[in-house]
């Protein structure tokens, strides 16, 4: 068996590992800002003690289809939806519901007027406030 002795272009040279390293080092810091900015999953408590995951519009009890948002806010829970979709009394159920999230009974259901009516045509706002 006869050994060849390679030629030294086929050995990486320190100026060629450096030229290699130039390029890795930027490339690693951005793949680590990266994956930095992704947010996990949340241990976040919204107020009245529900749990930030909750998913609010099931939590409703109205039709998938007649919701449109459900946000809790300062003095309760504010819902937008369709009533034309929604079942007779879908308000009430609805505010109980939320308000049963926080273990709290309903104190009182107010209708709020819209300020672009054809913005969501036959879209309801009501505010839920929560004893």
């Amino acid at each position: 068996m006869d050994h060849q002795p390679q030629p030294a272009a086929a050995f990486p040279t320190i100026r060629g590992l450096a030229r290699i390293g130039g390029w890795v080092a930027p490339a690693g810091l951005v793949l680590l800002t990266l994956a930095a900015c992704d947010r996990a999953p949340t241990d976040d408590i919204l107020r009245g003690g529900i749990p930030a995951m909750t998913n609010l519009h099931q939590a409703s009890t109205l039709p998938p289809e007649s919701v449109r948002t459900v946000a809790r806010r300062d003095f309760g829970w504010r819902l937008i939806y369709h009533p034309a979709r929604a079942p007779a009394g879908a308000d009430q159920g609805a505010a109980r519901a939320l308000c049963g999230l926080e273990r709290r009974p309903v104190a009182r259901i107010e209708r709020v007027p819209r300020i672009d009516p054809l913005a969501d045509p036959g879209a309801a706002i009501i505010d839920i406030f929560c004893a």
